[in-house]
């Protein structure tokens, strides 16, 4: 069976779930969910959330789905044990220190794979199964082919969103919202900075797409393997979920659905399929206009009407007893049964009570969530019950059932048996570049380690036995199964010329690297923001990481542990990765370079790499340049070169090298002012 799986960002908007046809919802409880702007069921409300969902026997997964530092760890503790309280049926989660914790101390509850985690490729899928998920949201940037190959071959369920909007950027990989404002989208804060006015050369909005809607593929999708269809949308109207949950259950059963309706209540200029299919052009770009909004609250009215009344979808089996002595009505649903004694039959004067009247009287279930599925009667001959009592025992039975529903069936939560981790102990900080092209490396780099992406390696491999050991092959930060890239085999190649360290930005490569022996390094990409997290990556492997930029320098200084860590001093950091380009014209990639800009609305301009026309990246407009401040002691400092020349960098890390001032404008990124 397929699972729809409905957003409840409020209580209201549960009751539309629940009441058009959800099978699940996700909801937030209080912190430590992506959506800190919605109403979520906080201070107690997670626990009666449960309890009416359980009732009408729809699922809840509750999203505990953001990176957490370690001053926060204290906080989960509190916000684990509400969740095990409730008895929710699963947590949906980005960080690897939240996974621990969920995966040890409270085994019985299922454990989802966060979108947040970016999972977008076979691999990254096996490395969740492998790290205790029972089921992985997958990225929303994926084709059906690319999503039946995961499906087939992970070995856990998947599952895809069939409807809402589409961030500009990977899930997890976005980094704009904080840099621009302070506001991270990975801590559930997103200020949405990406639908303002980017323009590039052709349009504006360029990192502004249409809410995607995949329902009218709900069948193929279906067909591919999917275990759950997720409808985007927790910071939406009840009018929207009622809406996108009748659609979709109407899509399910075969039957048409009000596609106009569905666009009117919420679109930007329209949906797009454009992931889906792989038609990745500008089609998929839209803004929501006034004719956008007008057509909402046309809508509204009627829409209300889809959730105004109980729906009747839990089914109940009856079985009703009478004779001269007693009557008794027994109610069951599922592994739930209650018993009700009525009153003692009367000697019929007239009419005798029969199986068809009694049924007549005891599946009058308006007004719960409950339906007759089947009736059995055993009636001695000549007996009766007026029907004010059958109804009445019929009301009791239905309470009764309710109530047990209802009832918390809490997880248990097992005491912490983890030994605290020891202090950090840096020794003294290695210095390393990273560089985007061949051509940027100055012709003595004076660096402990040189970082080179795969590609760039492959244009030249004497650089592996030029640099030996100090050569870090970067994988690159995202690779779809559809792309044809066949890293395994190219990786391979390398292997046999001598290469042996790599370093991983997704979770990906983190799983390919080890099935291959390489020397793992873990990137910023990783989003590594405590010392669980660090403990967690090292024993996956890793020789060391560097820490996610979102983090303060104080919070750098607390991380303990014994996996050496390091921290990107220089460079323009990669706000966005993307798989449709936002500097991609009208007309196609064309003679495009790949590279072009984007200018916001007050003329501030900010670099797109393209990568092999695979994906891209947007870069910071100013390069973080920590030369000359205090930093957090850690074991390296990585000097991230983009679009500089070779002089520029040759420059740049003799300077780090001397201590020397930096130039020019510069920013300090979040290490100093930190992040909501």
């Amino acid at each position: 069976m397929c699972e729809i799986l409905a957003p409840a960002g409020g209580r209201e908007q549960l009751m539309a779930a629940a009441r058009c046809g959800a099978d699940a919802v996700y909801l937030g409880a209080g912190g430590f969910n992506a959506r800190q702007n919605a109403e979520n069921f906080g201070g107690g409300r997670l626990a009666e959330a449960v309890s009416y969902c359980r009732e009408r026997g729809v699922k809840v997964h509750v999203t505990v789905n953001t990176l957490v530092t370690d001053e926060e760890l204290p906080e989960l503790e509190g916000t684990l044990r509400e969740v095990a309280e409730s008895g929710a049926d699963a947590v949906i989660i980005q960080d690897l220190a939240v996974l621990r914790r969920f995966r040890d101390r409270c085994p019985g509850i299922a454990r989802h794979a966060s979108t947040q985690m970016t999972v977008h490729d076979l691999d990254g899928a096996k490395l969740a199964a492998d790290l205790g998920f029972s089921r992985v949201v997958l990225s929303r940037e994926l084709t059906l082919r690319e999503i039946e190959l995961i499906s087939a071959k992970c070995g856990i369920e998947t599952e895809v969103f069939i409807h809402g909007a589409l961030c500009m950027s990977m899930s997890g990989a976005c980094y704009l919202s904080a840099m621009l404002g302070g506001r991270s989208g990975n801590r559930g804060w997103c200020a949405q900075p990406c639908r303002l006015n980017f323009r590039n050369s052709e349009r504006e909005y360029a990192l502004s797409l249409k809410d995607m809607s995949h329902i009218s593929h709900i069948g193929e999708l279906r067909d591919a393997g999917v275990a759950s269809f997720k409808i985007e949308g927790r910071m939406k109207r009840p009018e929207y979920v009622a809406a996108a949950v009748t659609a979709c259950r109407a899509a399910l059963n075969g039957e048409s659905y009000d596609a106009e309706t569905l666009r009117a209540v919420f679109s930007r200029s329209g949906f797009t399929d454009g992931y889906l299919t792989g038609r990745r052009d500008t089609s998929m770009f839209g803004v929501r206009d006034r004719e956008d909004v007008a057509a909402t609250a046309k809508v509204l009215g009627d829409l209300r009407e889809l959730y105004r009344a109980e729906r009747r979808s839990v089914p109940v089996d009856l079985s009703f007893r009478a004779d001269s002595e007693s009557s008794e009505l027994t109610l069951r649903c599922g592994e739930e049964s209650v018993k009700v004694a009525g009153p003692v039959p009367e000697a019929a004067r007239n009419r005798p009570l029969d199986g068809e009247t009694a049924r007549r009287s005891l599946e009058r279930t308006g007004g719960t969530p409950y339906y007759l599925r089947e009736f059995t009667a055993d009636i001695a001959p000549g007996v009766t019950l007026p029907a004010a009592a059958l109804n009445a025992m019929r009301r009791e039975g239905l309470e009764g059932l309710s109530a047990l529903r209802r009832r918390a069936r809490p997880w248990e939560v097992r005491e912490d048996a983890s030994k605290p981790l020891p202090p950090h102990s840096p020794a003294t900080a290695e210095l390393r570049g990273r560089f985007e092209r061949l051509e940027q490396l100055p012709k003595r780099p004076n660096l402990h380690r040189v970082i080179l992406p795969l590609e760039e390696i492959e244009r030249d491999t004497s650089l592996i036995e030029r640099f030996g050991g100090r050569l870090i092959c970067e994988l690159p930060a995202l690779n779809f199964d559809g792309d044809g890239n066949d890293l395994e085999r190219r990786l391979e190649r390398l292997l046999d010329l001598g290469l042996q360290d790599a370093a991983a930005e997704n979770i990906y490569g983190v799983e390919l690297g080890r099935r291959l022996g390489l020397n793992l390094h873990g990137g910023a990409g990783l989003n590594i923001m405590n010392s669980e997290s660090l403990d967690e990556y090292a024993a996956l492997g890793l020789a060391d990481a560097t820490v996610s930029f979102e983090l303060t320098m104080a919070g750098i200084s607390r991380l303990r542990g014994e996996l050496p860590r390091g921290l990107i001093a220089y460079g323009r950091l990669p706000l966005m990765r993307f798989r449709t380009c936002p500097i991609k014209r009208r007309r196609g990639c064309g003679d495009c370079p790949g590279a072009g800009e984007l200018r916001d609305r007050r003329g501030v301009a900010f670099h797109v790499l393209c990568h092999g026309r695979h994906f891209g990246t947007l870069l910071n407009s100013l390069p973080l340049d920590i030369s000359g401040k205090s930093a957090a002691e850690v074991d390296f400092l990585t000097l991230y070169f983009t679009t500089e020349t070779a002089a520029e960098a040759g420059e740049i890390i003799e300077r780090f090298r001397t201590g020397g001032q930096p130039q020019g404008e510069r920013t300090g990124g979040l290490y100093y002012r930190g992040v909501k």
